[in-house]
Formats: structure tokens, sequence, C-alpha cells
């Protein structure tokens, strides 16, 4: 009885850590390595819940179970956060502005500078484009050059600024945009 509720433990953190991995990659419109993803996380789940199923009058099947998705859940957000892939923005508001702007393109960030005037007087907003695993380095720069800096980070899914693959819609979708 304990290997099998390991086994449904380690089963479902597999197939939700997939889960979880597979989400981003949709998201990112990377249709092919999500529908791979999906294949065998769903190969993994009905496994496991077939073995559940089968064997209800063992309620610590179904506790392995739970368990086994809130693991699944930690350790596919935590894989995902390793991967980093994507490009975020950063915009951030700040009373230094240009001297942040000369530092990040110092670094070899691509940042725009728009000035402009909030409740406390002028302020300069700053906008750039990095991968996800150097946003953390560019927000703690940020934040040691301008403590009182204000920023909103921003996923992206889509920019004129790097090659990705489109994909147009095809069968009814495409149909609905020849209307």
């Amino acid at each position: 009885m304990l290997l099998t509720c390991a086994a449904i433990v380690v089963g479902r953190v597999a197939d939700v850590t997939l889960g979880t991995i597979r989400t981003v990659f949709v998201v990112h419109g990377r249709r092919g390595v999500a529908c791979l993803l999906g294949f065998f996380e769903l190969l993994i789940w009905v496994v496991v819940v077939s073995r559940v199923v089968r064997n209800l009058d063992q309620p610590i099947y179904a506790v392995s179970y739970a368990g086994g998705f809130a693991l699944g859940t930690f350790l596919g957000i935590t894989v995902e956060g390793w991967f980093g892939a994507g490009d975020q923005v950063i915009r951030v508001f700040s009373r230094v502005g240009p001297q942040l702007v000369k530092d990040l393109r110092g670094q070899g960030y691509v940042v725009t500078q728009f000035d402009g005037t909030g409740k406390q007087g002028p302020i300069t907003m700053l906008f750039l484009q990095a991968p996800r695993r150097k946003m953390r380095p560019v927000i703690e720069h940020v934040v040691r050059a301008d403590p009182e800096c204000f920023y909103i980070v921003d996923d992206i899914r889509l920019s004129s600024g790097r090659k990705v693959r489109f994909n147009p819609p095809t069968g009814w979708r495409a149909l609905l945009r020849k209307k």
C-alpha cells in the first residue's frame, strides 16, 4: 500500500508539473511543444486516476492523489521559473530617469524614455524589453539607482522586436476572417 501511495504521488507530481509547463507554452503560442507535453501529462493522469478510482475503499490513495497535485503545482511553478522562457517588458517611473537610461544603455539594453508629469512633478518613464531570465538584475539595478521608483513588469507574447513563428488561423477561424 505504501508503494502504491508513493507511485500515485510521483505520478501526480509528474503530470501536474507537465501541465504547468504546458500552460506556459500555450500562453507563448508554442503549440507543438504544448501538444507533446499535453499528451504525456494526460497519459500519466489516466494511469494514476484509474489506480485511485479502482481503490476508492482506500482513502489514503485519495490523500496521496491530492498531495501529489499540491507538490506538482509547487514543482511545476519552480521548474517553469528555471526555464525563464520568453521576454518581458519593464516600465519604470523614476525621478532619476536620464541617469538610469544612460546606465541601462551602457549595459546594452535598448531603453525608450518618456518624459511626463506626475502628482509630485516631473517624472520619466523608461520602457525596455529583456529576456525574462535577465529581468531580476535589471530590477535590482533600477531599485539601487532609485529606491523610490515605481515599476511594472509584464510578459510579452509577441513583439515586432524578435523573430517569432506566426501561425495564421486555420479551419473555422480562417473562414470567419475571410468574411
